[in-house]
Order: structure tokens, then sequence, then C-alpha cells
């Protein structure tokens, strides 16, 4: 597939008027009842000067401007990819410039670029082959790179059937090799093999699935964000059988990255704080033991305190010394906080370079790995 075949639609584009949807005003995006999505400004140009019925303009069915409703699933999209992730700017924007990065750790690879990946907003790793999972906006929604950068394939349709990728928040890959994908959509998880067939999709009553990470038994620990919760996913992926899905937390606010440590098996959540005024809000880290006890957390406020700069993490990991490492998005930087009995230390390990760090993963080797949503690219450091 070329990259311009893969940039010629943007999830996060009006359909009508081909403008970029933003959080407010007439760019805001709108449900119709027939589930097509439009921005405000082109619904009210549908409704015409009496606004009593318009007509979609993709199936003809008429409706009334009342019983039109915000689409969340975009509107969340749009704050997790943040100002460099509308598509004015993505198009203004030169993907795969080089990063840099402190003495011992050097950019080794930097994938995709704008047209190869279409707003990204997960990269997940697969312990055993060392492939790159990436979920993205294209028309197939996960792309596999190999451990040498090439692009091995791309699966998980756009379109409506149950298997297929509407709106992809998170990926996280087993340690069988499935790619498992959060799709807020239709509030659903979704697994796939590598080869693209899809084996699993389960909807349990999510409220919207968003983040997710698989534990070295191949099980999965995922975030719902309105519903305050996180999730145990049991499955047997090959025969396609759901085998157990289980709320271990709950009470928690908007989670959305998760880690697993795979030596300890302790679990870090970044929760989204609602914001106060004009502000966009603030995020605060949880460590929770395997028995999900909490042992830990921190928020932007005593993060603050410690390094002088406003902290809005968006995803996290921990690395083989269990470590716990962030992404944030204000100083475009990637931050060690140290083990959970450490806290708080403030390490950057990455501050130059990074336009909208949104994800994080560490492979098999222990390159880290950072998916970067401003200039839609996947950047691989490894010690030098």
């Amino acid at each position: 597939m070329a990259a311009e075949d893969e940039a010629e639609l943007s999830l996060l584009e009006c359909r009508v008027c081909f403008e970029p949807y933003g959080p407010d005003g007439q760019r805001r995006p709108l449900n119709l009842p027939c589930g097509h999505v439009l921005c405000r400004g082109c619904v009210g140009a549908l409704a015409g000067a009496e606004r009593q019925r318009l007509e979609c303009p993709f199936c003809r069915r008429l409706w009334g401007p009342a019983e039109t409703s915000d689409c969340r699933p975009l509107l969340q999209l749009l704050e997790l990819l943040g100002p460099a992730g509308g598509l004015a700017s993505a198009l203004g924007r030169s993907g795969g410039g080089a990063a840099a990065a402190p003495p011992g750790l050097g950019l080794r690879l930097c994938l995709g670029g704008w047209g190869s990946l279409v707003n990204p907003t997960g990269v997940a790793a697969c312990p055993g082959s060392g492939r790159l999972a990436v979920a993205h906006d294209g028309k197939k929604r996960i792309h596999v790179f190999g451990p040498s950068g090439f692009c091995l394939g791309r699966f998980g349709e756009r379109g409506p059937a149950s298997n297929d990728i509407k709106y992809p928040l998170d990926v996280t890959v087993t340690s069988d090799g499935h790619v498992v994908v959060t799709d807020g959509g239709d509030c659903s998880v979704k697994a796939f093999d590598f080869d693209g067939r899809g084996v699993l999709a389960v909807r349990e009553g999510f409220c919207l699935p968003w983040g997710l990470d698989a534990t070295p038994k191949s099980e999965v620990i995922l975030t719902d964000s309105e519903a305050g919760a996180l999730y145990l996913l049991a499955a047997d992926f090959q025969r396609g059988e759901l085998k157990k899905c289980q709320m271990i937390r709950s009470r928690l606010v908007s989670p959305r990255a998760v880690a697993v440590c795979q030596t300890s098996g302790a679990v870090v959540v970044i929760e989204h704080l609602k914001a106060r005024g004009p502000s966009r809000g603030s995020t605060r880290v949880k460590i929770f033991s395997a028995e999900m006890d909490l042992i830990g957390q921190m928020d932007s406020f005593g993060l603050n305190l410690v390094f002088p700069s406003t902290i809005y993490a968006t995803a996290v990991a921990f690395d083989k010394e269990g470590r716990v490492i962030v992404t944030d998005v204000c100083s475009q930087a990637v931050i060690c906080l140290g083990k959970p009995e450490e806290f708080p230390i403030f390490n950057p390990l990455i501050s130059h370079g990074l336009s909208y760090p949104v994800g994080l993963t560490y492979t098999a080797n222990n390159s880290l790995v950072v998916l970067d949503s401003g200039d839609h690219s996947v950047k691989v450091y490894s010690s030098t």
C-alpha cells in the first residue's frame, strides 16, 4: 500500500468540509443517529436556517439537529494526540527527524512518518520476535515493523464489521504472539494473530477501554477510562475463547496508560485528573503490587516540586530493572521516576528531539521505543 493511500483519509477530519476536528466550536465532532460523524459547522449548514431537519450526506437518512450528540471516542483521541495530532500541523511537519539522547542511549531507528503512520496512538513490542505493532489511523489500523525497521505488514481494517477496528486507542502483544487492541469505537478489546486474522473480540460492558499491557502469562491488564477501573482479561487466543474478564481495581480517575512489570508483576497506571478552569488538568502515576495493593503514587504537583516544570504524563512502561518510565508531552521528554520504593526521583532519559510522545515500550533486548504522534514516527533507542 502506498503511503499516499494510507494518508488519503483521516479519522480526525470531517468528511464533508475536510477540515480537522477540534475539541470546541464549529469543528467539534458530532454523531448522527445513523452512526456517521460530522463537525458541528457542517451539521448546522446541512440543517439550514430553519434548523429543523438535515439529511445525512452519506446514507441520506433524515435527522433533527437536536438528535446529534458528541462523538466521545473522537474527542478522547483529540485529547490524546494533542495539538500536534491535528492534520494541519501534521502536514506541515517532516517525519523521521533525529532525536537527541544522553550519553549511553542513542537513536538506532526512526520509523514511519506522515503517510506511513497517521495519528498513531499506541505501540507494543513482541517479546519473542522483536516485532513492533503500532496502532494508528490508517486504512489498516495496525502497522507491523520488523526488528530492522522494515514494514512486515498491515492489518485491522477500518469498517463496520465486528472484527474491524474503528478507533484504536492502544495496543499490546502477548508472549504467545497475539496483537490485542482497545477499540474506542465500539468499546471492545480485539485480538489478532500476526497474520491479521481476528481471533477474539471482547465486549464485557466496557464504557471506554483505553490502555492495556500483557503479562508474562499472556493475560492482559486494561484500563476503562470512563468506568475508572482496571480489568484482568485472560483468554485462549489460539482457540479464540475468553476465560475471564475480571475487574481488579475500581475508583480510579480516568485511567489511561498502564504497564505491567515483567519481573515483579507490579502494575503502574496514569490517571488523568479533571481540569479546573481553562487548563487541561493534570496527571497522577499510581503503582500497585501484583496483589493490587497501592504501593506508591505521584501527581503532577509532587513532580513539580522535584522538577520545576509542568508535567503531563501520557505513556508509561517498566524497564528491565523495574523502574517506572513515563513520557511527558509538556517537556517533550522521556523521564525515569525510579523504582516504587525510590519515588520520587527525576531522571530525564531523552530530553530533545521529541514532538508529542504518546507511546512507550521496551523490546526484549532492552531497546527503548517511543511513539511520537507529533511527527507520526516510532523512535528506537539503544545503549551505545
